[in-house]
C-alpha cells in the first residue's frame, strides 16, 4: 500500500516549499487535499510527480508548483467566490475551496467523472460543478472575485472575462510557442491589466487558441 501521506508531505517540501510559496493557507490545502483521489486509477502512481500529468486531448492536471505558484500569486480569501475553469476531476477546485467561501468548478460531464465522489470523500462541500465547455465559464452563477483556468492558453475567451468582478483579478498560464509564462489579470474599470508572475508550461486546451483570421 503506497504511503500517499508520506508523497504529499514530500511533494509539499520539495516542489512547493522551495517555488518561494509562503502563504499558510495554500501549504495547509496542499498537505490536506489527498491529490491521488483526484487523478484517473491508472495514474496513481504519478499523481505526486512534479510534472503535468497528461489527461489526454490536450488536458493535463497541472505540477503542483504551477497551481501553488497560482495561488500564492492570486491570494485568495475566505469571503471571495472563485471559478476553476477546467477543473478535470476536481484537485484544484478542492485545494482552492480550503481557502475561498465557494469555489465554481467548471468542465465537460466526461471530465468531471468521478469528481463529485472524490469531493465528497473530503467534504468539500463548498464546491460546486458545473457541466459544460470550460471555455464558457458559468456565467450563471458569476460574477467571480478570482478565477484560475487549469491549462495552457493562447487568449482568454471573452466570455470568461466577462464573469470576472470589476476589482477582480485571474490567473492564466499563457503559452507563447514552447514557452509558458503565468500572468495575473487584473479587472479595473472593465479592462483588463496583465503582470507577469513566473515561468511554467503546458499545452494549449482545446476553445483556448488564438481566433487566427481566415485570409482568402
Amino acid at each position: 500500500m503506497a504511503d500517499y501521506a508520506a508523497r504529499r508531505s514530500t511533494m509539499v517540501d520539495t516542489q512547493v516549499r522551495p517555488s518561494d510559496v509562503t502563504k499558510f493557507p495554500i501549504i495547509d490545502a496542499m498537505l490536506a487535499v489527498p491529490r491521488e483521489i483526484f487523478v484517473p486509477a491508472e495514474l496513481r502512481e504519478a499523481a505526486y510527480l512534479g510534472e503535468n500529468i497528461d489527461l489526454g486531448g490536450g488536458r493535463v492536471m497541472l505540477e503542483p508548483r504551477t497551481l501553488a505558484k497560482m495561488l500564492d500569486t492570486l491570494n485568495i480569501r475566505g469571503d471571495e467566490l472563485v471559478m476553476d475553469v477546467a477543473c478535470a476531476q476536481g484537485y484544484s477546485a478542492a485545494v482552492i475551496a480550503q481557502m475561498a467561501e465557494a469555489v465554481i468548478a467548471v468542465d465537460t460531464a466526461e471530465r468531471l467523472n468521478g469528481a463529485q465522489e472524490s469531493l465528497g470523500q473530503i467534504n468539500a462541500d463548498n464546491v460546486v460543478l458545473h457541466e459544460g465547455p470550460p471555455n464558457e465559464g458559468a456565467a450563471e452563477h458569476g460574477p467571480y472575485d478570482a478565477i484560475v483556468i487549469e491549462g495552457g492558453v493562447e487568449e482568454v475567451p471573452a466570455a470568461i472575462i466577462e464573469q470576472l468582478k470589476d476589482g477582480g483579478r485571474i490567473a492564466c498560464l499563457f503559452m507563447e510557442g514552447v514557452l509558458g509564462v503565468v500572468r495575473i489579470g487584473y479587472k479595473i474599470d472593465g479592462k483588463m491589466s496583465w503582470r507577469f508572475a513566473f515561468n511554467a508550461s503546458a499545452p494549449v486546451m482545446p476553445g483556448f487558441g488564438k481566433q487566427r483570421a481566415f485570409i482568402f
